[in-house]
């Protein structure tokens, strides 16, 4: 008796668990159910699951997306802006008919989205240097050689040359290039360095003034640089005049064998 008792209420308890789980599980399925029928409404709303026949979804020129031909673009757009929808993968926002998603957005897009200027190119040029100032040459270029200098009273050599000009006359560039420093050197006095490629370099010393440039700056060939001045310590002795350097790949070389 007291078995039949207990089977009974065993019944009639998986029947209630068995009820209970049913209603769980139509709970659920109603809950997804209207999730993701909000989840079309909302799209449908913004215009994302609108199909049309000549229509799909193509990057403009302003990098978004917009409406173009193509039935089966659209369809496949659609199935997918849905399922990401549903699944929560969509990593973008979706407003005003707009999908900035990056997920979603063509490499076309990001290609036509920006311009970029490429740095413009210049063809190597023959180098032709000129006079930096108009005068006599009063010390030459002696490399391997020895010049008397005034100031220090003994032969010694000289890694340029002098040209006599009056004081606070125009020192131009002797060639086009980019001021590589502006600086005042205990011997050589207030100095301008141009560099000009192809591993050339002048240099412009004893000068009174170079507020015409600064570090950095491009330059022309003929365009003034200085002023002739008298502040080289070890050529204080000599009239007013500019020194003026050459280099080849760091070595000095004779300027009067290269200017024009």
């Amino acid at each position: 008796m007291n078995r039949m008792v207990n089977n009974e209420k065993n019944k009639k308890f998986f029947m209630i668990v068995f009820w209970l789980t049913f209603a769980v599980a139509i709970a659920i399925f109603i809950g997804i159910f209207v999730s993701v029928n909000n989840k079309f409404k909302e799209a449908s709303e913004i215009g994302l699951l609108t199909i049309n026949t000549t229509e799909s979804i193509v990057p403009n020129e302003s990098g978004t997306l917009s409406a173009s031909s193509t039935q089966d673009k659209t369809i496949n757009g659609v199935r997918n802006i849905v399922a990401n929808l549903v699944t929560g993968g969509m990593t973008g926002n979706v407003s005003a008919g707009k999908i900035t998603s990056e997920e979603t957005e063509p490499e076309t897009s990001k290609a036509t989205s920006s311009v970029i200027d490429e740095p413009e190119v210049k063809e190597d040029k023959e180098l032709s240097f000129i006079a930096p100032v108009a005068g006599e040459i009063i010390t030459d270029f002696a490399k391997e050689s020895l010049v008397y200098s005034k100031t220090l009273d003994e032969w010694t050599t000289h890694l340029g040359i002098d040209i006599k000009a009056d004081k606070t006359s125009s020192v131009v560039a002797s060639e086009d290039g980019v001021v590589k420093s502006v600086k005042s050197d205990p011997r050589y006095g207030l100095t301008v360095i141009l560099s000009h490629g192809d591993g050339y370099e002048t240099l412009y010393a004893n000068l009174q003034t170079a507020d015409f440039v600064k570090e950095g700056d491009t330059v022309s060939k003929n365009q003034t640089i200085g002023t002739v001045g008298e502040t080289s310590s070890f050529e204080i002795s000599d009239p007013p005049h500019l020194h003026f350097e050459m280099f080849k790949d760091g070595e000095n070389v004779n300027p009067t064998t290269l200017m024009k």
